[in-house]
């Protein structure tokens, strides 16, 4: 437990200086979701980080792309990154875009536009049962994002094809971008919402 603590908190740490040296970033959004992520990619995930194209190793979708700076921390973490590589966040040459786009080599998905990023893990994780291969793929998402529609037809399809390859994970921190979210913390109401289908 104090490993994943220890994670979350560099994570965070890295979230706010580089986002600070660029002058601009989705700070908060990072914030609330370090510990999700220190569970996601030091303890759920399964990869080989010198192989990260191997078919059967897990994915890992930021479907809330503006929190890009912790998926880099993220990856930082795992050794991928150094802090010579974070402090180049949202510079014109960087891989480390001000969201996720595939120029940086272990981006699952370009997340730019909120509710994207669960259709895109239906489809992985529909071609993974296709395919039989034996990998999982989880995604990130924003409660916010809950809000558009794309998000609930990938909720459907996903129950339909019975998709128990597919981790959707919302990060509820009741904060959209101009006022407070639909649900704000009551968990069990996303727990109901999701139920349904």
């Amino acid at each position: 437990m104090q490993f994943l603590k220890h994670k979350a908190y560099n994570m965070r740490r890295w979230s706010i200086i580089a986002p600070a040296q660029a002058g601009s970033g989705h700070t908060t959004s990072c914030l609330s979701a370090a510990d999700i992520m220190s569970v996601i990619f030091f303890h759920a995930m399964r990869y080989e980080v010198d192989n990260y194209s191997n078919p059967d190793n897990d994915r890992f979708i930021l479907s809330k792309g503006h929190a890009s700076p912790l998926l880099y921390a993220a990856w930082r973490e795992v050794g991928v990154l150094t802090d010579e590589d974070m402090m180049t966040y949202r510079q014109v040459d960087s891989v480390l875009e001000g969201h996720p786009t595939l120029r940086f080599p272990y981006t699952e998905a370009a997340t730019g536009a909120l509710g994207v990023g669960l259709s895109i893990g239906v489809g992985e994780a529909l071609s993974a049962k296709m395919a039989k291969r034996n990998f999982y793929t989880y995604v990130l998402l924003g409660d916010s994002e809950t809000a558009e529609g794309a998000v609930w037809e990938a909720v459907q399809l996903a129950a339909y094809y019975n998709l128990d390859n597919l981790i959707a994970i919302i990060d509820c921190n009741r904060l959209g971008q101009a006022t407070e979210t639909m649900y704000g913390h009551r968990l069990q109401r996303y727990e109901r919402v999701f139920s349904a289908f």
